[in-house]
């Protein structure tokens, strides 16, 4: 597919399967709503107990677990996303929590290990001396964005695979890589994050005369730009098949 229908297909894609759209953007707004409880729980026992033992305590660490689970189904359920993009199908996912939360977890295990390679180099070279730390952290930042480009990748192979040894396959992931196209791969991590940061924007912008309107539209946003991320990397990936 083209870069222009990736993207129109991808901006389409939460409006059509609205049902789906609007069950996680309650979601995420149960998870936000968790965290606020848990900080306010967790501060609370600080203050009155110094524990975490304490009634507002384990609210707290309730809300932790709650957020925890939302965050890792939503990651879940836009990796099976991105697997019936990869198909061109155009139907939204069933929801399956159990395996979509585990699955979520798994994402987050990926995203740490692809991401933790940048960081030992910097860590490394800027631990023998102050000149290297300089060219550690230039490195580091080259090889960040080699290792996020990857992990596009590597999450779609996961979607389509539910396995990280597929993921982790460098190899293979590099191979997926050159068959995709990497000014095509750049070029639409590009576009998205300029549609993400501009309606973030907005909806930042209409906050500040409505706080919970403003809330409202970031939450939406949130959900909507996930969709569409996760929509145009399958379809991305499609190519590669």
């Amino acid at each position: 597919m083209e870069i222009g229908e990736i993207i129109s297909d991808a901006a389409m894609y939460p409006i059509n399967n609205v049902k789906a759209l609007v069950i996680y953007v309650v979601l995420g707004i149960v998870a936000f709503l968790a965290l606020i409880i848990t900080g306010v729980g967790l501060i609370g026992a600080g203050e009155a107990t110094g524990l975490l033992s304490g009634g507002l305590g384990i609210l707290g660490i309730v809300g932790i677990i709650i957020a925890i689970a939302i965050f890792a189904l939503i990651a879940g359920y836009m990796l099976d996303v991105i697997k019936i993009a990869i198909n061109r199908e155009d139907n939204a996912p069933e929801i399956d929590p159990v395996r979509q939360i585990i699955n979520g977890i798994k994402l987050f295990i990926l995203s740490v290990i692809y991401m933790i390679i940048p960081i030992i180099v910097m860590v490394i070279l800027s631990a023998i001396n102050e000149t290297l730390a300089l060219l550690g952290l230039i490195l580091g930042f080259i090889l960040l964005i080699v290792f996020a480009i990857l992990l596009v990748i590597a999450q779609c192979r996961f979607a389509k695979t539910e396995s990280l040894g597929e993921a982790l396959n460098i190899g293979e992931v590099i191979n997926d890589l050159k068959e995709i196209g990497i000014v095509k791969v750049l070029a639409i991590i590009i576009i998205i994050g300029i549609i993400s940061y501009v309606l973030s924007a907005i909806a930042t912008g209409i906050g500040n005369f409505s706080e919970i309107i403003g809330a409202i539209l970031s939450g939406i946003v949130t959900i909507y730009t996930t969709f569409l991320q996760s929509r145009a990397y399958g379809l991305l990936y499609s190519d590669a098949e």
